[in-house]
């Protein structure tokens, strides 16, 4: 299902789009989830989710942005802005200690792209730099401030919208149909809805997906991952190096010891979990996360916020909503 967002997103996806997207450095991201290691849980919200990689989501955005403004060096911004994620993307983040901002994945890019012959040529070919490509918070259609919407916010909410079954292809097509670019209140090119109500619904979707990044399944996941991968790290089993290969490598590397592999089998059966009272103890663990939601502009007329009491009394639930308590995981598969 997830695979066909690329026919609603553009008509013609140029040529060298997919020669980039053919690109080694590009296909690994293959091997690399959009789930951020929580699909391979056994927690009933992730456990049947449809595969969604990196790439899938890398290519949608840069067919997104390539719809909206026939720009080869801001689609190709979008299509490679993914390229140096790791093995369970933001878990390194988690990792890092940068799970608020969760920018850190994004520090080889720039090396990696410089990397491949193959990009590097096609860059040459259209008269390119890297530094033209290398970064797509240059372009605010590819990226800007949250919680504005761009093609890499509206990407990753129409695939989870689908895989959280919180709407249908036909509701993301009717989503897509009613963007336009327009200027934002600050006078700069946004991707805009034309119609207040369709802009309302997206909104409070994207909010339900909001709500699912930061559940206590979710934070509680990444960061047990987090320290399973830096365990693996201070043993030697796992390099940093090796985190920007596939996780199916990463994960043979963890579980090539015992220590690893009972990490393992212990993050794959967590199924449950529970709010604790308890401040210390093993797995209890209090756990802040980057709240991600989407109040977009309507053109002509304003945010949504503005336009809807509903979705903005939920918006500033969510964003009041604390993280100040203790969860664990004491109930496994």
């Amino acid at each position: 299902m997830i695979e066909r967002l690329l026919d609603i997103y553009s008509d013609k996806i140029p040529a060298f789009l997919y020669e980039i997207a053919d690109s080694p450095q590009m296909q690994r991201l293959k091997g690399i989830g959009m789930n951020c290691g929580c699909e391979y849980t056994s927690f009933p919200l992730f456990a049947a989710l449809e595969p969604y990689s990196r790439f899938m989501h890398s290519v949608g955005v840069g067919a997104i942005v390539w719809n909206f403004t026939r720009d080869p060096k801001q689609a190709i911004a979008g299509l490679l802005h993914d390229v140096a994620s790791p093995a369970f993307a933001h878990v390194i983040d988690f990792m890092k200690g940068d799970y608020l901002v969760q920018e850190s994945t994004e520090e080889r890019t720039s090396s990696i792209i410089a990397s491949s012959a193959s990009i590097c040529e096609v860059l040459a070919m259209l008269g390119i730099s890297i530094g033209q490509v290398s970064d797509y918070h240059l372009y605010p259609i590819a990226d800007n401030d949250t919680p504005r919407l761009s093609a890499d916010r509206l990407e990753y909410t129409m695939g989870n919208i689908l895989n959280y079954k919180y709407g249908t292809l036909e509701d993301v097509a009717r989503y897509y149909g009613n963007l336009v670019v327009a200027k934002n209140e600050d006078g700069v090119n946004e991707l805009c809805f034309a119609d207040e109500d369709i802009a309302e619904e997206f909104a409070l979707k994207a909010l339900d997906c909001g709500k699912v990044y930061v559940c206590d399944a979710d934070r509680y996941s990444m960061q047990y991952l987090a320290e399973i991968v830096k365990s693996a790290i201070g043993r030697g089993t796992v390099t940093e190096d090796m985190l920007y290969e596939t996780e199916s490598k990463v994960i043979a590397a963890l579980t090539s010891d015992d220590a690893g592999r009972n990490d393992w089998e212990s993050f794959r059966k967590m199924s449950r979990m529970e709010r604790s009272d308890r401040s210390t103890g093993y797995p209890v663990r209090k756990i802040n996360a980057k709240k991600r939601y989407i109040d977009p502009y309507v053109a002509g007329k304003g945010r949504v916020s503005v336009i809807s009491d509903k979705f903005r009394l939920l918006a500033e639930a969510f964003r009041e909503e604390t993280f100040d308590y203790f969860i664990t995981c004491s109930i496994i598969k």
